[in-house]
């Protein structure tokens, strides 16, 4: 699969291709394209087109020095739009991948047919958000191994296997060490979300310490289109934890758009 160059870097990007409507993915912080591998095969199936990108400076997108660092998070996702024509899609976003995906949403209504956040905090700013995310994620959950802070028990307990490929990708998914993340270029506040026009999926696991339901209900009110599910025993990576149930929430909601 090829890169686009956009300013500062160049993307890698992978795409199904097909006829069908666009779905994008964006993956969390610990993962990059790797990680959508049980859910390609499931929405090409259904008809859709998968498209995913390593974020920048995550997998195989290499910064370049052709303008300043970081640069905003929006401004890749449209790039690469911009880049393959795309007209109308669905968004999907997990963890730090919802984040892009929510801002997006709000600045681009016309052109998400629907959006889906997965395991996220949102990056939403209100100090009483803040607040209830401070006390639910405390320094020692951010400090805890990724396996132990993302992956649910029940998951590391049942699928060993999986487990470890999952670790094996976060630990190679940052090749150029620690970087600036990509900020949004308007702060995510409930004032803003509250004007979202875009139906809206918020999907989260009851196992999940780093996006607990609470937290995740509380992205979901602000949201005046969204549809909130938990799912059972399931962590931070419910799309890779229980994807046959995750991938049938997903499809059966952007079936409806």
């Amino acid at each position: 699969m090829p890169h686009v160059n956009l300013p500062g870097v160049d993307l890698w990007y992978e795409d199904t291709g097909g006829p069908g409507i666009p779905v994008i993915l964006l993956h969390a912080a610990t993962g990059t394209t790797e990680c959508w591998v049980h859910q390609l095969l499931p929405f090409n199936a259904a008809g859709y087109r998968c498209i995913s990108y390593d974020r920048r400076t995550w997998g195989r997108s290499r910064p370049t020095d052709e303008s300043e660092q970081p640069g905003f998070v929006g401004d890749d996702l449209q790039g690469l739009i911009d880049h393959l024509g795309l007209e109308r899609f669905h968004l999907v976003g997990t963890a730090a991948g919802g984040i892009p995906a929510i801002d997006y949403s709000l600045t681009h209504p016309d052109r998400v047919r629907s959006l889906v956040v997965a395991n996220t905090i949102g990056g939403v700013q209100d100090p009483e958000y803040l607040e209830v995310q401070q006390r639910m994620r405390p320094p020692e959950i951010q400090a805890l191994p990724p396996e132990l802070r993302e992956l649910g028990p029940s998951y590391r307990g049942s699928d060993p296997e999986g487990a470890a490929r999952w670790l094996e990708i976060e630990q190679n998914n940052r090749p150029y060490g620690s970087v600036p993340n990509q900020p949004v270029r308007e702060p995510i506040t409930y004032a803003r979300l509250a004007t979202m026009r875009v139906p809206t999926l918020v999907l989260s696991g009851n196992a999940d310490i780093l996006a607990p339901p609470l937290l995740m209900r509380m992205l979901a009110d602000a949201i005046p289109t969204s549809k909130f599910e938990s799912l059972p025993d399931v962590g931070h990576a419910g799309f890779w934890e229980r994807p046959e149930v995750w991938n049938g929430l997903v499809l059966e909601f952007i079936g409806q758009h």
